[in-house]
């Protein structure tokens, strides 16, 4: 299921058991972590269900992160926000203007370097940026200056 197909789901979904069926389908068909990956050093500590995750760096360098749960409707949660993030990472890739993309802790989720030729350019990167499903907000901030790159 797509998410094109997941949001016209719930569109059509009466009531929050249809959503709640829906998401449990999506988690039915989400391929779990192995075994090997589901053990206590995993698992996310607060959670009513077991949730597990793990973290390894790919060969380009960057971190990747997969988790699963033993309760379907948790597992659907999980597969949707999955989706969602790598959709959102492919529309701010097609941004030219956006020169870097970092997964960051913290308040926010994302640091999006910007490379725009004037203040004009500037606020339509970050319209475009902000009509993006899945951008809850935004903050700006400009650098005046570089003092040291390593």
């Amino acid at each position: 299921m797509t998410l094109d197909d997941l949001h016209a789901a719930f569109e059509l979904a009466d009531d929050w058991e249809e959503r709640y069926a829906i998401l449990i389908d999506v988690g039915r068909k989400r391929a779990g972590l192995p075994e090997s990956e589901q053990v206590e050093a995993n698992i996310v500590r607060g959670c009513m269900s077991q949730v597990w995750m793990v973290a390894a760096v790919d060969d380009a360098g960057r971190l990747r992160v997969a988790a699963d749960s033993d309760a379907l409707i948790v597992r659907g949660l999980i597969t949707t926000r999955q989706r969602l993030t790598a959709r959102l990472n492919r529309q701010l890739e097609a941004i030219p203007e956006i020169i870097a993309l970092h997964a960051i802790s913290g308040e926010f989720d994302l640091i999006i370097e910007v490379a725009a030729e004037s203040p004009e350019g500037l606020n339509h990167v970050l319209d475009q940026v902000g009509a993006l499903e899945g951008i809850e907000r935004t903050q700006t901030s400009v650098i005046l200056e570089t003092r040291f790159s390593r």
